[in-house]
């Protein structure tokens, strides 16, 4: 994506609670529908995954600007999922409508992909530079916990972050005492 996608996409974000994601407010955003429709040729659906792919560069940039190094990897990915949802606060109405439509079932093959997309820019965020099979496991591992952080973040009233990190504590403790639970092979 380009500068000028994410310029629209900033402009786009507080328009959807009133216009939601359609049509009219991505043209608002861009300026000009014409403009619009050459930005996001797929329409809401190219706007929503772009504004995922910055979401996940924007996230990347907050962790390493942190410094995350000097912390456990367990720290480390629950601080980039902090990072996340304090950068997505601002937007959680538009968060929720986008995640609904994604929900669709016409569009699931780019929701797994965002999905997909996002726990790798989190597990890298983390540090993360495995190349065997635990490339996949723990994808799949975050996938699950941040999907359920992210569907109690949704519903969580509170004006800040507080309960949700509980939460996300929690998911993090149930996947470590589950990990000391399951004997390791060869060993």
């Amino acid at each position: 994506m380009t500068d000028r996608h994410d310029a629209i996409i900033d402009r786009l974000l507080p328009l959807i609670p009133h216009l939601g994601w359609t049509s009219r407010a991505l043209a608002e955003a861009a300026g000009d529908a014409a403009l619009a429709e050459s930005a996001f040729p797929r329409g809401v659906r190219d706007a929503i995954a772009a504004w995922s792919a910055l979401a996940d560069r924007r996230m990347a940039e907050a962790a390493a600007a942190e410094g995350l190094e000097g912390l456990k990897v367990p720290a480390r990915i629950r601080r980039v999922i902090a990072i996340r949802l304090e950068q997505a606060q601002p937007h959680k109405a538009a968060l929720r409508d986008a995640l609904a439509l994604l929900a669709l079932p016409w569009h699931a093959p780019i929701s797994a992909r965002l999905a997909g997309a996002t726990v790798s820019a989190m597990w890298y965020a983390a540090g993360d530079k495995s190349a065997d099979f635990s490339w996949y496991t723990r994808r799949a591992t975050l996938a699950a916990i941040y999907g359920a952080t992210l569907a109690f973040w949704l519903r969580d009233p509170s004006p800040d972050l507080a309960m949700t990190l509980e939460f996300l504590d929690r998911r993090l403790a149930d996947h470590a005492r589950l990990h000391r639970i399951i004997p390791r092979r060869g060993g």
